[in-house]
């Protein structure tokens, strides 16, 4: 079994960069949801509420992140922190310290994105200093990971053929196959057997050097139904009826891919094309 993309999303709900490589740490693939977008008073905004979200383009260079949109300037957010001010922003029930990226990050999102309840848009960075933990009733005993701004894990690894049965039933509805983008994932690998990885525990990369914990399957929300290249919703409901509708060896539910955590690792480097070993649960 091998690695098959690599993804990181740096701002959280908006587009993604896909790797050859990707340096590791405990937070997940490097630069991922470091930034996020929040209203006024700091509340994480997402494709649930701005399907639109999807339209911005995200790139990284040696100095900048960097945010394009037609018809619109891009916006250049250096990567060397610069003693920005700090407020609190809230991830679901999680509430953490961010550094505001200023006037010039927040005009430009506003006026990509438009009006969001009346509310203004603020781009913001993950604080360093923070830590922002893992549910642990999920982790194994004596277990503990964090996150930045992903919904809760610091990976998601989901499996080619999954997709690929997904696709099987939808096309026996009559509906379109839809793309891995619209699922996320920072890890794919080319399991031989559909959602083989609800029965993995852990994958071992580089001789054991490398290991990930796969603790909680992902329950999918209404982004799945968000065409990632438009920000528009093509089919309502679709791709996640389906997902509920399937039974994928878990609860009734909408599920896809395994969150997972860093066991052994930090700092080493993965690529595309590289073995994994799984060991069952």
């Amino acid at each position: 079994m091998k690695i098959t993309r690599l993804n990181i999303y740096p701002v959280k709900s908006l587009g993604s960069i896909t790797l050859d490589q990707a340096e590791l740490g405990v937070r997940g693939l490097a630069h991922d949801r470091q930034w996020m977008v929040v209203d006024d008073i700091g509340r994480f905004v997402t494709q649930r509420q701005l399907p639109r979200m999807a339209r911005i383009v995200v790139s990284l260079d040696d100095e900048a992140l960097v945010l394009s949109h037609p018809g619109t300037a891009s916006l250049r957010i250096p990567l060397q922190l610069d003693d920005q001010p700090r407020l609190p922003v809230y991830v679901w029930d999680d509430q953490c310290q961010a550094l505001d990226e200023g006037a010039e990050a927040a005009a430009w999102l506003s006026a990509v994105l438009g009006d969001y309840k009346g509310s203004g848009l603020r781009l913001v960075r993950f604080a360093p200093d923070q830590r922002r933990n893992v549910e642990p009733r999920f982790l194994a005993p004596g277990e503990q990971a964090h996150t930045a701004f992903a919904d809760g894990y610091p990976f998601l690894v989901v499996s080619e053929a999954s997709l690929a049965e997904v696709n099987r039933v939808l096309e026996t509805k009559g509906l379109a196959p839809v793309p891995m983008a619209r699922f996320r994932p920072s890890i794919v690998v080319d399991a031989a057997e559909s959602f083989a990885e609800n029965g993995w525990g852990e994958l071992s990369l580089q001789e054991g050097m490398v290991r990930l914990g796969l603790r909680k399957p992902c329950q999918r929300c209404k982004i799945t139904t968000v065409d990632q290249a438009t920000g528009e919703i093509a089919v309502p409901g679709e791709p996640l009826r389906t997902l509920v509708e399937m039974n994928t060896r878990l609860a009734p539910g909408g599920y896809f891919g395994q969150n997972a955590i860093l066991l052994a690792g930090e700092g080493r480097t993965i690529a595309v094309g590289e073995a994994l070993v799984p060991s069952p649960r």
